[in-house]
């Protein structure tokens, strides 16, 4: 009941609030398996896509988010499963495959996955390289890629604001991307990267960011 809630009566009553330009929903496919490919402003883009999609969308989320004890840990699981997020652990030598692995079974079931390519949000504004796991999945499943561009999320919660305020955001869907050209060969690196690049380019296009063509580090990581 929760994924519905959240679809028909949350997502309404948010979109009427914060009145986001959304644009191209209509790339999403409405059925089958489909991956999007956002760039990543800030902490609340994921939600902004839960609430924009028009269908329901998986990401990942951290596994001690539904972990938590007693009737609030229970809703908070129960509200972060209904927005989408599928719990996977972290901070382990096999944590990125356990992702990947959580969003096959997603894609495989026919769903919506959403991942960022970027792997963390930007910090200075500009698009990132982005890591091939995106291209991975989108291979191993046959699964459309949507890239989205997201223009102003970085301004609905302010540094010291618990409560997003109101904000110009666009959202905007691309053309979907079909990789079935390359069947059968998403073992290859070369390819993983070729495709890779291509979603990162059509999110280019769409966002209008200045493009650097690097991993992006957080302040306290060293150099790769």
């Amino acid at each position: 009941m929760l994924p519905l809630l959240v679809r028909f009566v949350l997502g309404p009553l948010v979109r009427a609030l914060y009145r986001p330009d959304i644009r191209g929903v209509e790339n999403i496919p409405a059925e089958g398996p489909v991956l999007l490919a956002p760039n990543h402003r800030a902490a609340l883009d994921t939600g902004v896509i839960t609430f924009t999609a028009m269908r329901q969308v998986k990401f990942l989320g951290k596994a001690e988010y539904f972990t938590g004890r007693g009737l609030k840990g229970k809703l908070m699981a129960g509200f972060l499963g209904g927005l989408g997020y599928v719990p996977v652990e972290r901070g382990n030598a096999q944590a990125g495959l356990a992702a990947l692995e959580a969003a096959r079974k997603v894609l495989d079931a026919g769903g919506a996955f959403a991942i960022y390519p970027e792997g963390t949000r930007s910090l200075d504004g500009r698009l990132h390289r982005g890591h091939t796991g995106v291209a991975a999945l989108a291979l191993a499943a046959g699964a459309k890629v949507v890239p989205v561009a997201l223009s102003g999320t970085e301004h609905l919660q302010p540094a010291g604001k618990r409560i997003p305020r109101r904000a110009k955001i666009t959202v905007t869907y691309g053309a979907p991307l079909d990789f079935s050209r390359y069947e059968g060969q998403d073992s290859s690196p070369a390819i993983r990267r070729s495709v890779t690049d291509e979603i990162m380019y059509a999110i280019l296009e769409l966002s209008g960011q200045e493009y650097v063509d690097s991993y992006h580090k957080r302040p306290d990581q060293s150099a790769a």
